[in-house]
Formats: structure tokens, sequence, C-alpha cells
């Protein structure tokens, strides 16, 4: 198998690793797939990405069809809808890596576009958007980790994935494990993530305060208990990926904090809704994670507007 199409759907902060890598690369068709003023708006302007000026070749689903690989790079809210423009574009030998974070986008994208394209996947990137800039560091970015779902060897599509990206800027690494490596991800998006998004504080708060320590615990240890209900063994953290944690800068703002200070809705359904709903259903309980679910919630009513009061005058207060 040769991989000489790649379609992209989702160009934004973790897209764009693959944008700025795959340009470079000129023996395969690339394309970010998009629709309607989406699509006017990416030929017209392009992206910049690390203050480059890119301007890919962008086709609408049709347009792409039969590509070889389909990278799909979109925020969760979005993932419906970038499963059905991946049922679109597949063809029979098409694979299609979903590179989101969360537990279940590749059954979400797989039950649209067919669970036997999917390989299974996870991006550790250091990426941000500033003045309609993308940004991603790529000196502290890990890259692409992938693997199939349940065998530990490399198949000929996995060969075919590293051979596309092998002689490009991005990394890929090979994962026997790759439910255990997600679910390794997901535990700590959730203990490291969350819990300064509802402080709204750096990451140097994990390191500085014990209460905000025993959060990032509590939430770690839930996980760990939905994991094993389900029969998934999380693999401890290797020293490395430790010492990695330890090189965070104190003021780190990870995407659930982003999202707020922008006043965007987060990820929180793809992040707590899902284990929630997951741990019902296996009965395990977990008390910190619902509170931390409903605590996020109400934040982003917040920044909604639902509580503004100011104009409803100084009402007496109760006694």
């Amino acid at each position: 198998m040769k991989i000489d199409r790649v379609a992209l759907i989702g160009a934004g902060a973790v897209g764009a690793y693959f944008v700025q890598g795959l340009m470079k690369k000129s023996d395969i068709e690339f394309c970010v797939v998009a629709e309607g003023n989406r699509l006017e708006r990416l030929k017209k302007n392009g992206l910049l990405i690390n203050g480059n000026l890119l301007k890919p070749a962008i086709k609408t689903p049709e347009e792409a069809y039969g590509a070889d690989l389909i990278l799909i790079a979109v925020k969760y809210d979005a993932i419906h809808e970038a499963a059905r423009m991946a049922s679109e574009i597949v063809s029979d030998q098409t694979v299609i890596l979903s590179l989101l974070n969360g537990i279940d986008s590749e059954e979400i994208v797989g039950a649209a576009a067919g669970a036997e394209h999917m390989l299974y996947s996870i991006m550790r990137i250091q990426s941000w958007r500033e003045n309609g800039e993308i940004r991603f560091d790529p000196e502290g970015t890990a890259g692409l980790f992938f693997g199939e779902k349940d065998l530990h060897e490399k198949t000929e599509r996995v060969l075919a994935v590293e051979e596309l990206f092998s002689g490009t800027e991005i990394r890929c690494t090979f994962v026997p494990d790759m439910q255990g490596e997600i679910w390794n991800k997901y535990a700590s998006n959730i203990s490291r993530n969350l819990p300064q998004a509802m402080l709204g504080v750096g990451y140097g708060a994990y390191e500085d305060s014990a209460h905000v320590a025993y959060l990032r615990d509590c939430l770690d240890a839930e996980v760990h208990a939905v994991a094993e209900a389900k029969g998934i063994r999380i693999p401890k953290m290797a020293q490395n990926a430790a010492a990695a944690w330890q090189t965070v800068d104190k003021s780190a703002r990870f995407s659930t904090l982003q999202d707020l200070d922008a006043k965007r809705h987060t990820e929180i359904e793809m992040f707590l809704g899902v284990l929630i709903k997951l741990a019902k259903e296996l009965h395990v309980p977990v008390p910190c994670c619902t509170f931390t679910y409903h605590f996020i919630k109400a934040l982003e009513e917040k920044n909604d507007g639902l509580f503004s009061y100011n104009d409803l005058g100084n009402g007496p207060s109760p006694t």
C-alpha cells in the first residue's frame, strides 16, 4: 500500500501541523477539505502558520473522493459533521486517522465512514491561536502516536503511514497498545486540563498547591477506575513523559482554560460527558468528575451571559 492522496478535515491548531508538514512533500496530492463559507475563506485567505502564509489546495468532499488517507482534526462539536464529510470521501482503500482528544471519536467516525477504515491515534502537540495566526512549538511537539485498535504489530497500512511521514517534519510513533495510549492521554487531559480551568490558574498550581494537586489526583483516579471496569489497562507514565510535564511553563493555560478565557464553549462533553455516561453504564461512581462537569458547564453559562443580573436593579437581599 502506498499513500499518494491525503485529505485533511480541520485546519486549526492541530491540523496546521500537517498542513505545514505535508505541503512540503512534492510527491503526494494534499488538500484541505471544507464546505460553504469556510471553503471560500480558506481559498481566499489561506492559513497563517508560524509566521508563514500557506495556501493549500481546498476541495469539497466530493472533489476529495478516493483519498488514500483522511486526517480529521476538528473540535469535538464538529465531529459528526467531519464524519459525514469523511463518508463522502472514503473509498475501499482509504485509511482514516481521527486526531481528536477523547475516547470515542474513532467510533463516531467509524459509524459514519466504516470502522474498517480506522486507525487509532492521539496527538501530542503544543499549539495555540494568536491574533489570527496558528502557532505550534516544533521542538515541544511529539507529534502523532498511532496504531491498530486491537492488533499489537505493524500492519501494511501502518507501514504506509510511516512511509508517508518519513522525510517530513511530522513526527510519528507506532504504539502497539493504542487503546491504552488513548486512555492514558485521556486521563492526563481530564486531570491536568480541568482543575486549572475551574480555578483560572496556570499549570504551576499543581506543583504549588496541595489542594489543586488533590483535585488532579481525584479526577485521575476516577478515570483509571472507569478504564479498569472497561477492561483497559492504562500504562504507567514513562519516565521521559513524567519529566516532560516538569518542563511545562508554570503559566501554561491548556485548551479548556483557553476556551473559557476566550468565552468559547469547551470540549467538556468530550472529556467528562462521555466518561460520566460510560461510568453509569459500568456502575462506577465518579463524584469528582460529575462535580467538575457541572462546574465547567456553569462557567460556560456564565460566559454566555446567563447570570448577567446587573440590569435587574438592586433588590432586597435576604437576611
